[in-house]
């Protein structure tokens, strides 16, 4: 029964990681073409708002007018909910009409649903059972997000780790490391590469710095939970103030398009990985962290598409930077914990937050890494990007509590 099972699944991971890995590299390349044409051509900019009608439209058109993201995602492998492979093309196209355009997104929103529909599909032709279709939606998941990030131990883990907080599904792990690593594999041979950041003067480890880092952790934990505060409260707002889901995203576009103008230059439209590397190189100007919250909070909250992750990276190396800066300790160090810190945060995943951070920057600053999730996880309370994401057990008791995040 074992290799039956073992055979089964080797052969779907790979067929998942295989199809998932090519279209995520596909989806790489586009997005680093439209990328290329918003920075060339900052006009784009003001063609946000009709963008966002076209987004609307698109998502009416196909009936996913209530189509929740990544939270569908995430309560399809909970429940029996379908996550149609319509979403595939859907998310891909919005996703690129928001970044052409301006919009502060990341690009994980898209991995993960584009992964966890693909997978979805390749369990319904297969015609498994409920159980194997939920393996199959984590198994995608692991690709995209390996695909298009490049961190194929952390894509592994995410799935099995961020539906259920306290509860991890190790019935996926074989399909979802096995599909991992041929998704990254398949998008390496397209030329995506994987991010890595060198981080530079990281003290021996000792009490002071433990101590030191330690507040900046206590202090991301804070930040993410305003992050998850201001992504929720902004899509509240909006619905309240235009019930249109036209007029919503029309509005929406505007508010970013007068705020970039105001800022003066557009490093907190797209993804900002460019201004992450600033970052690593220890310059950063000191109110970027919170442009960048609200960037993001005034663009997914109108109805643009995107993610949230890469925001949160942005967000997390430029709180640590200026952390960095203003106490003396290597403001590399603290970008890179910082970025650890505030994704784990967000997310709830302490042991993939660990692994992005050693995929990102190595394994020279494990302890500090190690510290900053530990501390991170506990005291961002229950917040979460992700409404559908379950905290299955306490984080300060061995209770279970089953409560959805705030």
């Amino acid at each position: 029964r074992q290799a039956f099972t073992l055979v089964k699944w080797l052969l779907c991971s790979v067929l998942s990681g295989s199809v998932i890995g090519l279209i995520g590299a596909l989806f790489y390349k586009c997005l680093q073409y439209v990328t290329n044409i918003r920075t060339t051509y900052s006009f784009t900019l003001f063609f946000l708002p009709l963008a966002g009608i076209i987004i609307v439209f698109i998502y009416r058109l196909t009936n996913e007018a209530d189509n929740t993201g990544t939270n569908l995602v995430i309560t399809a492998i909970q429940s029996n909910v379908e996550v149609p492979v319509k979403v595939t093309p859907l998310i891909i196209i919005s996703t690129l009409l928001t970044h052409l355009c301006g919009g502060s997104a990341g690009r994980e929103g898209a991995a993960l649903q584009m992964g966890g529909s693909i997978g979805n599909a390749i369990g319904k032709f297969f015609r498994f059972d409920d159980k194997d279709k939920h393996v199959m939606i984590m198994c995608g998941m692991s690709a995209a997000f390996s695909a298009l990030f490049g961190t194929p131990m952390a894509a592994a883990i995410l799935p099995m780790e961020i539906v259920s907080v306290g509860v991890m599904y190790y019935t996926a792990l074989v399909p979802c490391v096995i599909s991992s690593l041929v998704a990254h594999g398949v998008a390496y041979l397209f030329g995506v590469s994987n991010q890595w950041f060198s981080i530079e003067h990281i003290p021996d480890f000792g009490i002071l710095p433990a101590v030191q880092i330690s507040i900046l952790a206590v202090l991301c934990a804070l930040v993410s939970i305003v992050f998850c505060i201001l992504l929720h409260k902004s899509e509240e707002i909006y619905r309240k103030l235009f019930q249109n889901p036209y007029i919503r995203i029309f509005a929406g576009g505007c508010i970013v398009v007068i705020l970039t103008m105001l800022v003066g230059n557009q490093n907190y439209n797209g993804t900002g990985i460019g201004i992450i590397q600033m970052c690593i190189d220890g310059t950063v100007r000191p109110e970027a962290f919170l442009l960048k919250m609200i960037f993001t909070a005034l663009t997914l909250g109108a109805g643009y598409k995107g993610g949230e992750i890469v925001p949160s990276f942005f967000t997390g190396a430029a709180f640590g930077c200026l952390f960095g800066t203003l106490t003396g300790i290597s403001p590399t160090l603290c970008t890179a914990v910082g970025m650890t810190a505030v994704f784990c945060g967000v997310t709830n995943c302490p042991i993939t937050s660990l692994l992005i951070s050693f995929e990102l920057f190595g394994y020279d600053g494990m302890p500090y890494f190690l510290l900053a999730v530990a501390f991170s996880y506990m005291l961002s309370g229950y917040f979460g990007l992700y409404r559908s994401q379950k905290i299955v057990y306490s984080k300060y008791k061995t209770s279970y509590i089953n409560k959805t995040t705030h």
